[in-house]
């Protein structure tokens, strides 16, 4: 699939629900109104729409919310979509907030993922329960440790914010990197209705940078995982680091993907409305129309998104989260 611009779009980041066990202030109000069940696409639906995309080129599945994994019965659809390994599909990922972890990496080792993201913004208890609006800090890093004894790959997602957690960065990477550990920080994106005022959180990444290199030798990596993150070697740890900056280093020009919610809209860039809703595609059958849908789609995929640090939301926003759609 490519896309006007002449985009390869091989990878897919896939909303299983839109439903959270936790309420990150920068992601989701505390009292939310969540989709009723009968919209979300079933997990055959799932399956199918997955399916048709692998065999177009798709190479790359990350399943997001949300929080994927408080979707019921959700190992058996991960179980499903590992099976498209056979169709094409490289790697089937997924992002967490980590707090099923404990019961669940084993598990999802076994029935075919290999590695995944799971989101900590900071290392304090008591900052994590304000920020998460959830006393769930503890088992948060035993969803980790639970994580890598599954010899699960991890990478630590943190959202970077001024007058949060900037203190933080150069003990959250140290704290990556004595666990052996990936980190990415991650510029807070203006999506969705919630009591955080983004242009006073707004932290450039390129700052962080410099104030990390005074105690670590970060060096340009050539890593590469399919997503947006600049990554770089930390010579003291032996780990990597990677920043994804949507609003002070924008990376549109490379985009290779598409976003589709739990309902099976899909979103050709977190920064527009543009979109097609392929649920009603999907259970009615039909490779052709499903193909023009995606067609439709792909043409009208804009170059770059529209956001900058003081920028409202989108329409779209209300259906995704910061870090996992």
């Amino acid at each position: 699939m490519r896309d006007a611009h002449g985009r390869q779009i091989d990878y897919i980041r896939l909303s299983v629900t839109d439903r959270c066990n936790l309420r990150c202030t920068y992601c989701m109000a505390e009292e939310m109104e969540f989709l009723p069940r009968r919209d979300l696409l079933t997990f055959e639906e799932i399956e199918t729409l997955a399916r048709h995309l692998v065999v177009r080129g798709v190479r790359r599945i990350r399943l997001t919310g949300g929080e994927p994994l408080v979707r019921k019965g959700v190992l058996e659809l991960v179980e499903r979509l590992a099976r498209l390994r056979t169709h094409g599909l490289n790697e089937l990922t997924l992002t967490t907030n980590g707090t099923r972890l404990p019961e669940m990496a084993q598990d999802l080792f076994d029935v075919g993922v290999r590695r995944i993201n799971i989101s900590l913004d900071t290392l304090r208890r008591d900052r994590f329960a304000e920020l998460t609006r959830r006393d769930e800090f503890e088992r948060v890093v035993s969803g980790i440790d639970a994580a890598r004894d599954a010899d699960l790959a991890v990478r630590i997602n943190a959202v970077a914010m001024r007058g949060t957690n900037d203190d933080e960065m150069r003990d959250l990477l140290a704290w990556c990197g004595a666990r052996g550990l990936d980190l990415a920080l991650i510029e807070a994106m203006p999506l969705g209705e919630v009591s955080v005022d983004r242009p006073a959180a707004h932290l450039p990444l390129d700052a962080v940078r410099e104030e990390l290199e005074r105690h670590f030798t970060l060096v340009p990596s050539l890593h590469r995982t399919g997503g947006p993150a600049r990554y770089f070697d930390v010579a003291e740890t032996g780990t990597r680091i990677g920043l994804i900056t949507p609003l002070s280093n924008n990376f549109c020009a490379g985009c290779n993907r598409i976003r589709i919610s739990a309902t099976g809209t899909v979103y050709g860039c977190l920064g527009h409305d543009q979109k097609v809703e392929l649920r009603d595609i999907v259970r009615a059958g039909g490779e052709a129309a499903l193909d023009e849908a995606l067609e439709r789609l792909l043409a009208g995929k804009p170059l770059r998104h529209a956001f900058d640090a003081a920028q409202s939301e989108p329409a779209l926003a209300r259906h995704m989260s910061v870090t996992g759609g």
